[in-house]
């Protein structure tokens, strides 16, 4: 069986990236979201792009962006992957995959049973979805909030395109979120910090060694 794959996200400075890929993390996240203690300046991303060696992907983060705003960003940055995390449309995501011809990943928040009907409408359009832990009423952040959800909500399911798990993970609980879930690809952003927005190298080398001996 394969490794997992595992999205280290919000990295803000050079020695955050050089531990996530000196980890072996696939993919590498950039947050544009002003209120986020681990946003950066389109120049900020564009410097730390810089040090995302080949072969590992470079996602951008954004909340509910618009077209002013991602073409800015991806004019200026080098990304592989858009990845939305507001209330972006089906519609919305369809909009973005065409104009900037890369690939999108779109966030879809679970607390409930209800909830998971939303990735397949987002599956049918995206080509990956993020299922993560839905924020809380009134939370400022629509993601990174450290809260994990019920995974047996999405226990060995199967969608059209390739899906991530976020919400709450750490190096202690994501062998077992994978266990749980069957999920081949992990996101964490908050669970590998010492404190917001502060990565932790040996938390982050923990957190992809215990994700990808998971089986």
């Amino acid at each position: 069986m394969a490794d997992v794959s595992v999205k280290i996200c919000g990295l803000t400075r050079p020695d955050h990236v050089a531990a996530a890929a000196g980890a072996g993390a696939r993919y590498v996240g950039f947050v544009f979201f002003a209120k986020s203690p681990r946003h950066v300046t389109v120049e900020q991303a564009a410097a730390l792009a810089l040090d995302v060696p080949m072969g590992v992907a470079k996602v951008a983060l954004t909340v509910d962006a618009d077209d002013a705003t991602l073409d800015e960003i991806t004019a200026k940055v080098p990304f592989d992957m858009l990845q939305l995390h507001g209330r972006e449309s089906p519609e919305r995501v369809a909009e973005v995959k065409a104009r900037y011809g890369l690939p999108v990943m779109k966030a879809v928040g679970v607390a409930e049973p209800a909830d998971v009907a939303a990735i397949d409408t987002y599956a049918a359009v995206a080509d990956q979805v993020l299922v993560d832990a839905k924020a809380p009423k009134g939370a400022v952040l629509p993601g990174g909030n450290g809260l994990a959800f019920d995974w047996t909500l999405v226990a060995r399911k199967y969608w059209p395109c390739p899906w991530m798990l976020a919400g709450g993970l750490t190096p202690d609980n994501v062998a077992e979120a994978i266990r749980r879930t069957g999920a081949r690809q992990v996101d964490v952003s908050s669970g590998v910090e010492s404190a917001p927005g502060e990565k932790d190298a040996d938390l982050i080398a923990r957190f992809v060694a215990a994700a990808q001996a998971a089986r």
